[in-house]
């Protein structure tokens, strides 16, 4: 389940692409890291509960909050909700 869950992640990333500003391309590309790793963290672990990855990602971004600036931190936490209210679990 997690696998489909960040495929359907990266697809949503992917159809924005297009119209995206280029903050959120940064944005996407900085979640895109963040989901990769922790559904393969998820994986090492054995997890399949989509909360505990989603719970996952926001630690992970969460965790690297030092690496953005206080405007990018916005962006991506703006990204990070849209993206996890449109897929529902």
């Amino acid at each position: 389940m997690i696998i489909d869950f960040e495929e359907q992640l990266l697809a949503l990333i992917d159809a924005r692409i297009s119209d995206a500003s280029d903050d959120e391309l940064f944005a996407g590309g900085y979640l895109r890291g963040h989901i990769s790793l922790s559904a393969a963290a998820c994986e090492e672990q054995g997890i399949h509960d989509v909360a505990i990855f989603k719970g996952q990602i926001e630690r992970s971004i969460d965790d690297a909050r030092s690496e953005l600036s206080p405007a990018d931190r916005v962006i991506v936490q703006s990204l990070w909700q849209q993206l996890s209210e449109s897929l529902q679990y």
